[in-house]
């Protein structure tokens, strides 16, 4: 993606599915990955991941760090169904958390998702609280390098990421209700929530420059898509704007898909990414030959078939790929 449309900065994201297919994933929110608690203490922790690794194909690949521990932390945002969110009994369950269950079969170890605003995930990342950040995040040329998109300016010695998917991005309003919205252009004079730091904020802010008339959009931003959408139902603003399978499967779902209707085409597709420190080749090689392992097997074509986001699959992990 270029500057003007970074989907989630500093941290951002952007997804893509086939707003039919998504009613799969409504009868499907229960069945999601494994168990992601930790294990119990170091001895039965490291006999466990020995156990796990000796049947793994891939486990010589990963830092011998990550093989002693048997566990690769996973900063996410866990609160953008359809791609990672908590199931009602309070597990974490989507489209990542499937993905990253099959990989860790490929490794020998577990994939670990600890929760976190999007806007902050890169900066645990920096600060080695996670191995990796998982959550939907579009893979962009400023994050590469460390680059803050508004500004310009470097922020950080930027990630790698190995990317997996691809997704646009979507407007949605109360079912009914469009305001007469069909592009990004028809939002002038209108208010628009958005979940904070992502392509969507981006895209109404470079939006927003080009109204004319005395017209303005308004942006209200969010910690997380589910205020926005609630900020929505509840008629406190004209519109919203998410990664088209979120945005998707929203409409599907919410109110029993009494509440919300797309309008307008999805922009801005692009690549979501698992983003690696830039001194961690070696973790981030082995997850782009376990994530291409998984393509290969068939096992990534039955988690999107799942999530009804089959629209947005690759043929290959690649590393680095967004522009």
């Amino acid at each position: 993606m270029t500057a003007s449309s970074t989907r989630r900065t500093t941290a951002k994201r952007s997804r893509l599915a086939a707003v039919g297919s998504i009613a799969v994933a409504g009868a499907l929110l229960l069945t999601g990955c494994g168990d992601q608690t930790e294990g119990g203490g170091s001895d039965e922790g490291n006999e466990t991941a020995s156990q796990s690794q000796s049947s793994a194909p891939l486990a010589d690949k990963l830092p011998q760090a990550i093989r002693d521990k048997g566990v690769i932390k996973v900063g996410s945002d866990i609160a953008y169904a359809p791609v990672e969110f908590k199931d009602d009994s309070g597990k974490t369950v989507g489209i990542d958390p499937d993905l990253a269950d099959a990989m860790g079969k490929q490794l020998g170890v577990k994939f670990e998702f600890e929760n976190g605003t999007f806007d902050t995930l890169l900066t645990g990342l920096r600060s080695n609280r996670y191995d990796i950040a998982m959550s939907a995040m579009t893979d962009t040329k400023e994050r590469q390098e460390g680059i803050d998109s508004e500004t310009g300016k470097k922020v950080g010695e930027g990630v790698d990421f190995v990317d997996y998917f691809t997704a646009g991005v979507s407007i949605y309003t109360k079912k009914g209700d469009d305001q007469g919205i069909k592009t990004w252009a028809d939002l002038c004079g209108k208010k628009l929530v958005v979940q904070r730091g992502t392509v969507s904020e981006d895209l109404a802010k470079d939006e927003a420059k080009k109204c004319t008339g005395g017209k303005k959009i308004t942006i209200e931003s969010f910690d997380n898509d589910q205020q926005a959408q609630t900020r929505l139902r509840a008629g406190g603003a004209d519109a919203g704007s998410s990664d088209f399978p979120v945005a998707a499967y929203a409409v599907k779902t919410s109110g029993g898909g009494n509440d919300f209707e797309l309008v307008g085409e999805q922009v801005e597709a692009a690549p979501y990414g698992i983003a690696v420190a830039k001194d961690d080749a070696q973790l981030r090689d082995a997850l782009k030959a376990a994530m291409d392992a998984v393509i290969a097997s068939g096992e990534y074509t039955k988690v999107l078939e799942k999530w009804g986001v089959t629209e947005g699959a690759v043929d290959e992990a690649v590393v680095n790929g967004g522009k």
